[in-house]
């Protein structure tokens, strides 16, 4: 019995995973942003 399929399945998960994670990130970064953006009295300078 080999334990390949186990290995795979458990890296497959972590880079699912931590795909999903960094998706997540960058969404939520880009709607601190906007926020930033929306509020910001120096953006009006520039």
């Amino acid at each position: 019995m080999t334990h390949l399929p186990y290995l795979l399945a458990a890296y497959g998960l972590a880079l699912v995973l931590t795909g999903w994670m960094a998706i997540g990130a960058w969404r939520r970064m880009g709607a601190a942003r906007r926020k930033l953006m929306a509020i910001d009295p120096r953006a009006e300078r520039s």
